[in-house]
């Protein structure tokens, strides 16, 4: 049994980590994030690992560099072979463009699938007084909203949103735009560092594409058992 709308954060340091948690899942799941803390610490070797397994890889390494650096990297991730690659919103327009283009051009040029860009927009463990702090100027919700238009219009293909926001997210831009949600936090789990955060069954019916799991299934007794309790509790939706 599994549900290929969960991507599980591999929010480790090691590859016998990260490869025991890959096995303890088995055919529960088939969609896996690496992250900052992974990619920097085992680098390409995860991505490796996951592909030879015949499962997706979302990169989520929010790059947010001038626009033709940020290319440049796109073009040797697309290399990699990833599903997901996510750049900052923060970046701007053209950023977004460019990454959309250099992933467009590497797949065609190497005969490669491309890997979808996705835009991050304000994390799930700041709530509006936090972005005030930094020098926003609206309530967390209305920047989400901002930076979709502009992601939108720089041609990517989906962005991160918390559950929260996934809603109007969905609403403004219709069906084919990706929506993967962190902050996802079953019945059974503890809210832990995430302030925006919903169950998987509100984040489906709020319009996620994707929900983003980590602690509730990684660092559960039996990762499998509780992939699959989250599993049959989005079942219907």
């Amino acid at each position: 049994m599994r549900d290929e709308r969960i991507i599980v954060a591999l929010d480790m340091h090691t590859m016998e980590d990260m490869k025991q948690m890959v096995t303890q899942l088995g055919d529960s799941v088939s969609f896996y994030k690496v992250g900052m803390e992974l990619f920097y610490s085992v680098g390409i070797d995860a991505i490796t690992y996951l592909k030879q397994a015949n499962k997706q890889v979302f990169l989520d390494l929010k790059l947010h560099d001038i626009p033709h650096t940020v290319a440049q990297s796109v073009r040797a991730l697309t290399r990699l072979g990833v599903d997901l690659v996510t750049v900052h919103g923060l970046g701007g327009r053209t950023m977004l463009s460019a990454a959309v283009e250099a992933a467009k051009q590497e797949a065609e040029i190497k005969g490669v699938k491309r890997p979808k860009i996705l835009a991050v927009t304000i994390l799930t463990s700041m709530d509006t007084k936090d972005w005030q702090e930094i020098g926003g100027a609206f309530d967390v919700s209305q920047e989400v909203s901002c930076l979709a238009s502009v992601a939108q219009l720089a041609g990517v293909d989906g962005m991160i949103s918390s559950p929260h926001e996934a809603k109007v997210v969905r609403q403004q831009y219709g069906s084919d735009f990706l929506i993967v949600t962190p902050g996802i936090r079953p019945a059974f789990s503890m809210s832990q560092d995430q302030k925006r955060i919903a169950t998987p069954a509100q984040a489906l019916r709020n319009g996620a594409s994707y929900l983003v799991i980590g602690r509730p299934i990684t660092a559960a007794t039996n990762p499998q058992e509780a992939a699959e309790k989250i599993i049959e509790e989005i079942r219907e939706v």
